[in-house]
């Protein structure tokens, strides 16, 4: 079975730069550079620019993985080439 390659990689990479987005927002914009204006905000007592540098950035990263895990396995299958 012939397969558009150019189409599968061009999603691919769509969905890598999306996730590496949000990684770069998540550890670097909100753990470092917008940590002075969320430290305004509390979580369960810890200021939020805190929390993110700490712990919520693992959080997101956690859920990046599965993310990206069930969108791949869409655009696998939008391809025809998951695995079965």
């Amino acid at each position: 079975m012939q397969h558009d390659h150019e189409a599968y990689w061009k999603d691919v990479l769509g969905l890598i730069r999306n996730v590496l987005i949000v990684w770069f927002v998540v550890s670097y914009g909100f753990g470092i550079l917008l940590a002075p204006m969320l430290n305004g905000i509390h979580l369960g007592g810890y200021p939020l620019g805190f929390w993110f540098a700490q712990q919520g950035s693992m959080y997101i990263f956690i859920a990046l993985i599965f993310i990206y895990s069930a969108k791949m396995a869409k655009i696998d299958e939008k391809h025809g080439v998951q695995e079965d």
